[in-house]
């Protein structure tokens, strides 16, 4: 696993990764919009990543549709793979679409032994098209199943030790759910196998007073970076980066936040190893 702190590649900073080396170690590409037989994306994806790691992070696998995985969605996702030799491949654990329709959007899964079953089952099936663990996401939330048996944290626990996978956690995303829900997010936090995670996620959201959205166009809120203090203080060092998908800033204010990252991974880990 590489070590440091990555940003997500958008076409807004194209050009200033081509134009000079930036103080970012790797990259997060959002794998669908690259899953294209060719054309510019690319032709820039290839330029870029010449100088830089990538992660691969896909929102359309819909891991937990009940119907199994989209095959020629998998054999785009291989071929992509192959090209950008990233150093994980993942996803979310939702489901976004019913019937081969693409609703697009993340929606969250009943946490029941049915819904394990199928989870674990499609899990499986990507793995073995990849050949490597598949790293999966929790998803920011605002409903809750009166079906469910466990915890969201209990039942990516269960995912993790039935199917070998990884697991993505977003920090700001177990914000934005524990305050639409109630619970707690360190009790969240410290729920999660320690061995199991391979990447942090941090971003902002939009706080409506009486419940959260995952908006990704904010900075990361002070509650956040508090959140991801204790992670760091449970997990130890996990890659991290910053997610912007709207009001995206220019690079170098991006680099400025993703430098507290750094900094409060500094701070908190060198406090660790003191103790």
């Amino acid at each position: 696993m590489t070590s440091g702190f990555g940003l997500g590649l958008r076409t807004q900073h194209y050009n200033d990764f081509l134009a000079e080396p930036q103080p970012v170690d790797w990259l997060e590409v959002i794998s669908d919009n690259y899953m294209v037989e060719g054309g510019k994306p690319l032709v820039m994806l290839d330029k870029i990543r010449a100088n830089y790691p990538m992660v691969m992070h896909g929102v359309s696998m819909s891991i937990g549709s009940i119907n199994g995985l989209d095959k020629e969605y998998l054999r785009k996702l291989k071929i992509l793979e192959q090209r950008v030799e990233p150093m994980w491949v993942s996803d979310h654990l939702c489901w976004s679409g019913v019937h081969g329709r693409n609703l697009h959007d993340l929606l969250p899964l009943p946490y029941t032994q049915e819904a394990l079953a199928v989870v674990t089952r499609n899990v499986e099936q990507a793995q073995e098209v990849l050949q490597r663990p598949l790293v999966l996401e929790n998803v920011s939330s605002y409903v809750e199943y009166e079906q469910s048996e466990m915890t969201e944290w209990e039942f990516l626990r269960e995912v993790y030790k039935a199917t070998g996978c990884r697991l993505l956690l977003d920090i700001n995303n177990i914000y934005v759910s524990s305050f639409n829900h109630g619970f707690s997010p360190i009790k969240f936090i410290e729920g999660v196998p320690v061995e199991s995670v391979t990447q942090f996620h941090l971003a902002g959201h939009l706080n409506n007073g009486d419940h959260l959205i995952d908006t990704h166009d904010h900075p990361v809120c002070d509650d956040v970076w508090d959140l991801y203090r204790h992670a760091l203080l449970h997990f130890g060092y996990v890659p991290t980066m910053i997610e912007r998908d709207d009001n995206i800033p220019s690079l170098p204010e991006l680099i400025a936040e993703l430098d507290v990252a750094r900094a409060i991974a500094n701070d908190v880990l060198n406090k660790k190893i003191a103790l």
